[in-house]
């Protein structure tokens, strides 16, 4: 029996580029089911891919999702949709159809959990991208991952990925717009799972195609996420760096009172006194928070693990009808990166 494969295609106002991107998936994998996810377009995007998969006689659908954001896109088509190996790509032309074999080939041999296309190491990004902020952004956020998961990722945020089905059942997503991205590279790390990068050519998109991304309120966002990944995934780091904010700040408005006291055993500064008393009170609550959040953080693990093995087990007992062998593999034992 073959590998079911679905590819997943979120599109918001893509009419411009929706049959073209359908055309040439299809193309290099006419038996995989193709999925649209209209995201509450304003245009005929839906239209246009029902008609193209109708016309191709493609194996595919067009789902509607009116909650706003990529997220919640991902969310809708992982939810209705039952395969054994699901590939995310924009629907705007960006990412190279041809691709798509590279990408499932070591989802399909059993070396990867996710596989993500990465449009940095070629030059390819950097030369297509005409928004140095964002760059900027990619670049600050990937370090600061890398950092904490000791991970040596070039992509953190492509759009162009492969995933098994063990990682997409037990992948809870809470973001809704194009935090995603970031977010399922998080989750492959957090959980242990194993990611494999593969360079993929990256080209802006053609006249007439207009980027839903914001310069600004992107910035923001990536500030936001910086924060986000901190405060989830290394809560005593987090919190850690807080409570030593205000202990440095405690000492700092305490200077004075101690002077005074040491000086003439009198204290006339009882504000200030107060004031530091506060602040070192709120670093000693911060710092038991990062610690009960830690010990918290660890114990989900544990759940999510049993039952990322539960799923797997039970995946992999799937694989075994196509492949006429049974799979050795063993979950989440890999290292993360490269």
């Amino acid at each position: 029996m073959l590998p079911r494969i679905a590819i997943v295609l979120p599109a918001y106002n893509e009419e411009q580029t929706i049959a073209a991107t359908i055309e040439a998936f299809h193309a290099e994998m006419p038996d995989a089911r193709i999925v649209v996810v209209d995201n509450n377009s304003r245009d005929a995007t839906g239209r246009i891919a029902a008609d193209t998969l109708e016309r191709l006689g493609a194996n595919g659908t067009v789902l509607h999702e009116p909650r706003q954001g990529k997220g919640n896109a991902v969310r809708r088509a992982f939810l209705d949709i039952e395969a054994d190996v699901y590939v995310l790509a924009d629907a705007d032309l960006t990412y190279p159809a041809q691709r798509i074999h590279d990408l499932v080939r070591p989802i399909l041999n059993g070396d990867a959990d996710m596989v993500v296309g990465d449009r940095h190491s070629g030059g390819h990004y950097a030369l297509e991208n005409k928004r140095a902020l964002h760059s900027f952004g990619n670049t600050l956020v990937q370090r600061l991952v890398n950092w904490l998961f000791g991970a040596r990722l070039v992509d953190i945020m492509s759009g162009y990925r492969a995933f098994n089905r063990s990682f997409v059942k037990t992948y809870p997503i809470l973001v809704e717009g194009f935090q995603i991205e970031t977010d399922m590279t998080l989750h492959a790390l957090h959980r242990r799972m194993r990611i494999v990068e593969l360079p993929v050519e990256y080209r802006d998109r053609p006249v007439g195609s207009v980027s839903k991304l914001n310069t600004f309120s992107d910035g923001a966002s990536v500030i936001f996420t910086i924060a986000q990944i901190l405060r989830y995934y290394r809560p005593m780091v987090f919190f850690m760096a807080l409570s030593m904010l205000f202990a440095v700040a405690g000492v700092v408005v305490a200077v004075p009172v101690f002077e005074e006291w040491f000086g003439s055993q009198y204290i006339s500064h009882v504000p200030s006194a107060v004031l530091a008393a506060a602040l070192e009170t709120v670093a000693f609550l911060l710092l038991a928070v990062g610690v009960i959040l830690d010990s918290i953080t660890h114990h989900e693990k544990l759940k999510a693990e049993l039952h990322y093995l539960d799923v797997h087990r039970r995946s992999v007992a799937d694989e075994s009808r196509f492949t006429g062998q049974p799979q050795t593999g063993t979950a989440g034992s890999a290292t993360p990166g490269n």
